[in-house]
């Protein structure tokens, strides 16, 4: 078996389990209890807090814990937006974010009459800062990226757009889930309001995520409660917040490491497929971890089923729409809507537990498949 994927999910790692389990067997008190069962709950969940905190050199109180990056996005998008909308109704994203984030944007414009700029790639298949800043108006609340696309890899401009901002009033959301874990990411000096994180992308439990929050001034989603600084209330997850500060704490440590290492396996695939027929679907700066290639004439979705029946599994996008026959949105705003290659990409994505016989067993299996 070959797991080619991990920009869908990544395993977890064993740092990440024994914390997780770890809490399961031994603290199964309420933090928010005040006896002691509470109270050592409670020091884990601070201690998780912390951890991410100094990781990310942040105040830990403006962390807050969700249950991913799903809903960290909607908490700052919504929140923000209808909390700030008497200083203004404009709202700035790009066409090739994330559906939580898109759907979101189209929610405010829809049912409370926020006007939004999706703003699209250029000729080059980029997001540049100075289309955002095009785009930006007085009335301008709030501007939302992502850090690196999940279909692609392709890293936007988050620094430059952090500095235009600086003198504006519109406040920066990040979606940082495919960035996390894997290249140095410091809110406070990107000039990010708001950042989004999933754990189960950087080898830690799924259902676990975390918003950082550089202001108060957003509404929150759920109501009943006063966890998480009253922004959102509910009995914490205990067991998979542990486990999430255990991986991205073990993810930091090795930054360097595994970015080359995942490099380096990128490189040595494409110097696999350096015989085969194949184009990059790459645009500008991009994350190792990701490769988006297309094979001409060859529906990806056939592609993918042969593979799988051999025991490797790789994409072709973004799965919270896996299910679903649509073609990448991505790559429709990149190529045109009618373009061919919406039906041709395949998404390969690494990380530091995949290995060279890893993509020995690709190539080989995709050699017989397409020479079939």
């Amino acid at each position: 078996m070959v797991y080619l994927d991990n920009a869908a999910t990544t395993p977890m790692s064993q740092a990440s389990i024994e914390a997780t389990i770890n809490v399961m067997k031994n603290y199964f008190g309420n933090p928010s209890s005040i006896h002691s069962y509470g109270r050592d709950a409670a020091k884990i969940l601070r201690n998780s807090r912390q951890t991410i905190a100094n990781i990310l050199e942040v105040k830990a109180d403006d962390l807050i814990f969700t249950s991913g990056g799903t809903e960290a996005n909607n908490t700052a998008i919504r929140g923000y937006a209808l909390a700030n909308e008497g200083k203004g109704k404009h709202l700035i994203t790009t066409s090739i974010e994330h559906h939580s984030v898109l759907h979101t944007f189209e929610y405010l414009r829809d049912r409370h009459g926020f006007e939004v700029t999706f703003v699209s790639p250029n000729e080059g298949g980029v997001i540049t800062a100075d289309s955002i800043k095009k785009a930006l108006r007085p009335d301008t609340i709030l501007v939302s990226t992502m850090y690196a696309n999940n279909e692609t890899g392709s890293i936007l401009p988050i620094e430059e757009i952090g500095q235009l901002l600086g003198n504006h009033q519109a406040a920066f959301h990040v979606d940082a889930v495919q960035a996390m874990g894997k290249i140095p990411v410091f809110p406070k000096k990107l000039g990010i309001d708001f950042l989004s994180a999933s754990a189960h992308k950087f080898h830690g439990p799924k259902g676990v995520g975390f918003l950082y929050a550089d202001t108060n001034k957003f509404d929150k989603l759920l109501y009943g409660g006063d966890q998480e600084n009253s922004h959102r209330p509910g009995t914490e997850n205990l067991a998979a917040i542990s486990g999430m500060a255990a991986a991205l704490n073990e993810a930091n440590e090795n930054l360097e490491s595994n970015f080359n290492y995942v490099k380096d396996l990128k490189e040595d695939l494409l110097q696999e497929l350096k015989d085969f027929d194949f184009y990059l679907n790459q645009f500008g700066p991009t994350l190792p971890h990701v490769l988006n290639i297309g094979f001409e004439g060859i529906d990806h979705d056939l592609l993918l089923m042969r593979l799988d029946l051999v025991g490797i599994a790789v994409s072709t996008g973004s799965a919270c729409t896996a299910g679903a026959t649509l073609p990448s949105h991505v790559l429709s705003e990149i190529y045109g809507q009618n373009s061919p290659k919406l039906r041709e990409n395949v998404r390969i994505s690494f990380s530091e537990f995949n290995t060279s016989e890893d993509l020995k067993k690709f190539v080989q299996n995709l050699e017989k498949i397409l020479g079939d």
